[in-house]
């Protein structure tokens, strides 16, 4: 049942020929699926989860900090649409996406080493990242300090916060180019986590032809199992031209900013702060 699971989700065929292969029909090989997923999907909190204790975060800051000197960070924070048949039902039109196609816009949070430490995947593909960030419970505990100093850094296409850290627009000094030059290459992580994550599992990227209510388990199901590969250090797929066309497709989303007049001026403390920082590394 976990081969036939697996070969799924790595090839993103169809279930009938998934059945064919293994010498079952379509319904027995939808029902194995569905089984492996949802067992998958109910533990996948011993794989995806965010740093709970000060020896874990002292870990992933220094990680982060390695690639940049970025101080503070645990977590690169973005969307990723995730391909899937039109829903049916009464709203469609909510799953069409910026490019036309129906999907899933999915909100991870990632490490330096590209595992997946949070996932938010309930939201139809017409949704905007910072209203999918502004909802999810991760905010909460950072707006309530459970991470006590530590950050997150995204793209412009989230409102800045004292936690959660963006790129200036308009970077003016040696300094502030700096900065933006080293939360680019801190949150790059998370562009690199879509795309292994979609090689490994091009369904992600092809599209996943299942029912709706079966699609989120589906998803975590292949981030749990991109955690553990990296756990394993198994090596990355090969590159595969379909695949990385639909990967590169599927991933190359332009960024809509969060209007700076939208934001609150309070929430800018914590990068000036950043800012001077890179300002004594000069």
């Amino acid at each position: 049942m976990v081969f036939v699971t697996l070969r799924y989700l790595a090839t993103g065929s169809f279930l009938q020929v998934i059945g064919d292969v293994q010498g079952m029909d379509k319904g027995t090989a939808s029902r194995v699926v569905s089984k492996v997923i949802k067992s998958l999907a109910v533990h996948f909190k011993e794989l995806i989860k965010m740093p709970e204790n000060g020896e874990e975060r002292t870990a992933i800051r220094q990680e982060f900090f390695n690639i940049a000197r970025f101080p503070r960070c645990i977590g690169a924070l973005d969307c990723t649409h995730i391909k899937i048949k039109s829903p049916g039902g009464a709203d469609p039109e909510n799953y069409r996406n910026r490019k036309g196609f129906f999907s899933y816009n999915v909100q991870v949070i990632c490490d330096a080493t590209l595992k997946i430490q949070n996932i938010v995947c309930r939201w139809p593909g017409a949704s905007h990242d910072a209203n999918i960030f502004a909802n999810s419970r991760v905010r909460a505990l950072f707006e309530t300090g459970h991470f006590g100093d530590s950050l997150l850094v995204a793209d412009s296409g989230y409102g800045i916060k004292p936690y959660l850290i963006t790129p200036l627009s308009r970077p003016e000094t040696q300094s502030q180019h700096l900065f933006n030059e080293s939360q680019i290459r801190t949150r790059n992580p998370v562009e690199r986590c879509f795309g292994v994550w979609k090689r490994r599992f091009p369904i992600l990227a092809l599209g996943i032809r299942v029912a709706k209510e079966k699609i989120e388990p589906a998803v975590v199901a292949t981030a749990a199992l991109h955690n553990l590969a990296i756990i394993m250090k198994d090596p990355q797929p090969a590159i595969n031209n379909e695949i990385e066309a639909a990967v590169e497709f599927i991933n190359n989303f332009d960024i809509v900013p969060v209007p700076v007049g939208g934001q609150d001026a309070s929430n800018n403390r914590t990068r000036l702060l950043l800012i001077n920082y890179f300002q004594d590394l000069l």
